[in-house]
């Protein structure tokens, strides 16, 4: 799901009617990040730049912050998410050949004499889907490096290739690559081929994968449990998952606060609120603490059982509990409040996604708008297309202009000039 950017971006100002529903201490933030863009085109930080980029999606403006990041702060820690950022920003909007440009840059880089460097680029190519440049970019790691690749940029390709949503590939990479250049899988390697495998719906032969892990010696890690327990609970085999769930357990592997969060799911999935909390109340005797993810199945539990209520006091507590709504949160609550029929509560949940820069995606939005057009809110409805038309690049804004036509709501550019005049 997107999350929206609450900067201002360079073509357009956050109209009067927006501000005003963000909190105060929002609008010191939006303040903050606007004296940072108006210095992008000076010498950044990669933390600056990535603080910039968490809130920019113009895909102009990301490149213009990623560009005023200089070559001798580009050390694999420090750039590696704003890169990543920037890149997922350009390839969001299509811009397929900046995307490229500006990743070959970096093979210029000093840095990229680092092999470690090189595997920030491979995981960049896989963030824009180009896996056949993640793979020309692996291949070259023996010119750039002056040595042949190890496991770190052979991980960094497997992890790519399911980052571009080709998981059926992993496996012919895994076996062809690591024949081809001597390379010894080490154990992140097999983790990620297992979860490639449950991903393209291999569940089952990502479970052999853990009979060749053991006879090679390697830990099999609570991490690669949780994926394949993950898998097997949505396949709906729950009785194969709970004898893995007992295999992990013998062999002293415990489960952590993710493994737990599988078994919510299932609940929440397939069974009541009761037996939702009763596996929370399971979690919190091993020792662990409730995150929002648990919380966010046990909403979307409430709901599917028609009990708003209820999942609305879940999302009121999440505070007290030191839980930060995420993304998914705020689908499932305006998914909530939409079948509720509270008009104003779901307005006002939008407002605090926008306070959050987490505000739902297309697919959620677009029934909460034509809910609250077709219900007499149509100034309201207008907010959210005004929002959404801000901060999306054109390329990515087709689909709203459908919606404004259908329900009669279009606002022309002469009108955004308008309130723009007034807040400058």
């Amino acid at each position: 799901m997107a999350i929206l950017s609450v900067a201002r971006s360079r073509h357009s100002l956050p109209p009067r009617f927006i501000v005003s529903c963000l909190s105060k201490s929002n609008a010191s933030s939006i303040t903050d990040d606007t004296s940072l863009a108006s210095s992008a085109s000076s010498p950044l930080s990669p933390s600056a730049a990535k603080s910039l980029l968490l809130r920019e999606y113009d895909p102009d403006e990301a490149l213009s912050i990623i560009s005023s990041v200089p070559k001798s702060s580009s050390s694999p820690a420090s750039s590696r998410f704003a890169f990543d950022l920037a890149v997922r920003r350009l390839a969001t909007a299509r811009r397929f050949a900046d995307v490229e440009s500006l990743l070959e840059s970096r093979k210029s880089d000093p840095a990229a004499a680092q092999e470690s460097f090189v595997a920030t680029v491979i995981l960049a190519y896989g963030s824009a889907r180009m896996l056949d440049h993640a793979i020309s970019t692996f291949e070259d790691v023996c010119r750039l490096c002056s040595t042949p690749p190890t496991t770190l940029s052979f991980n960094a390709l497997l992890s790519a290739a399911v980052r571009a949503k080709k998981h059926r590939k992993v496996r012919k990479l895994f076996k062809e690559l690591s024949e081809k250049h001597s390379i010894s899988p080490d154990a992140v390697s097999y983790s990620i081929l297992v979860k490639a495998l449950c991903l393209s719906g291999k569940a089952h032969r990502a479970l052999e994968i853990l009979k060749e892990m053991e006879e090679k010696g390697f830990k099999i890690t609570s991490f690669i449990y949780t994926t394949l327990l993950d898998s097997l609970y949505k396949k709906g085999e729950q009785e194969k998952a709970e004898e893995l769930w007992n295999v992990m357990t013998e062999k002293g592997c415990k489960p952590d606060l993710a493994t737990y969060n599988v078994k919510v799911m299932q609940k929440a999935l397939h069974g009541s609120p009761e037996e939702v909390l009763e596996s929370i109340a399971v979690l919190e005797a091993a020792g662990l603490k409730p995150d929002e993810i648990t919380y966010n199945y046990l909403m979307t539990c409430y709901s599917r059982a028609g009990r708003f209520d209820d999942a609305i006091e879940v999302y009121k507590g999440l505070k007290n509990k030191a839980c930060e709504p995420n993304a998914a949160t705020f689908k499932i609550m305006l998914n909530c409040f939409c079948e509720k029929g509270d008009f104003d509560a779901g307005f006002d949940l939008f407002k605090d996604s926008m306070k959050h820069n987490r505000i739902p995606d297309f697919r959620t939005l677009r029934p909460f708008v034509e809910w609250l057009a077709k219900n007499s809110k149509v100034e309201e409805a207008k907010m959210v297309i005004s929002v959404v038309r801000q901060r999306f690049p054109e390329s990515l804004i087709r689909g709203w202009k459908v919606v404004e036509e259908e329900l009669g709501l279009s606002t022309n550019r002469q009108d955004f000039d308008q309130v723009e005049a007034a807040e400058s």
